[in-house]
């Protein structure tokens, strides 16, 4: 009788276990208020396609100086909450990484393209293109500092 009870308990934790993982999560109108979310879920932002730019001769000590101002304006504008990805691609191709702009307009994004010091040397330019994805990308910076030991952009 132990034997079966357990079976039936284990087969019910199981069955309970299944269907807590496919169960549809319940709607929450706070968070998709805060985090900008229409009646899918989306939002507009802008994507920029950061490319190699057509001033790429910079000694290594100027070069570096421009990737470490390049890194602190990614950190201020995921700060304030105008960058919600970033990122470079690990191949070697023109296009280096990718943005993702918390904004509506290109025009927005272009002003804070115009903010980076590879921008400005021309090491890099920006192709920007507009994007409508999840919400849920609002919250990524939140979520990435809880799992960084070091900063890339301090």
């Amino acid at each position: 009788m132990k034997k079966l009870l357990l079976l039936l308990a284990l087969l019910i934790t199981g069955f309970v276990t299944a269907n807590a993982q496919t169960a549809k999560p319940a709607y929450d109108s706070l968070l998709a208020k805060k985090l900008g979310a229409d009646d899918y879920g989306m939002k507009q932002y802008v994507m920029a396609l950061l490319k190699k730019g057509p001033n790429r001769t910079q000694d290594s000590t100027t070069a570096a100086n421009i990737q470490a101002g390049h890194m602190k304006n990614i950190g201020r504008m995921a700060d304030e909450g105008t960058l919600v990805v970033a990122g470079p691609f690990e191949d070697d191709w023109d296009v280096r990484g990718i943005y993702i702009f918390n904004v509506a307009t290109v025009e927005e994004a272009q002003k804070l393209t115009a903010t980076d010091p590879a921008i400005k040397s021309g090491r890099l330019v920006m192709e920007l293109h507009p994007f409508y994805c999840s919400a849920a990308l609002m919250q990524v910076n939140a979520i990435h500092k809880t799992l960084q030991k070091n900063s890339l952009t301090d």
